[in-house]
């Protein structure tokens, strides 16, 4: 059964710094690409970043040079350190395959910058 658990987010001012956590099944994890996604207050889900099983990474263009993500294979976990945040990265925050390859979500973390 699939099962994703995001961790991490909370409350920031801008230019702060949160790291994510997601911890994901082992199944899933180990055969396929990871990806974070955020979906904003009356807005679609977007893509964040991505990460390949051999490490290769992929960035939106907005937090690119902010955003980190990583994976620990050992772990089967993925992470997104997040540095100076900025208000418009306010939103839920969820870890998922890339690219997807069900309609399953789990309940994400909320990320909240104040300006």
């Amino acid at each position: 059964q699939v099962q994703l658990v995001e961790s991490g987010g909370g409350l920031v001012q801008a230019g702060g710094s949160l790291r994510l956590s997601c911890a994901a099944s082992g199944s899933i994890f180990s055969l396929n690409a990871m990806g974070w996604y955020r979906q904003a207050p009356g807005k679609q889900r977007e893509f964040v970043a991505s990460i390949t099983t051999s490490g290769t990474t992929f960035y939106a263009d907005s937090p690119k040079g902010r955003f980190t993500i990583s994976r620990d294979n050992a772990k089967n976990t993925v992470y997104l350190q997040m540095n100076n945040l900025k208000p418009e990265d306010t939103a839920v925050y969820y870890c998922n395959t890339q690219p997807l390859l069900s309609s399953y979500w789990g309940q994400g973390t909320q990320v909240t910058v104040s300006s």
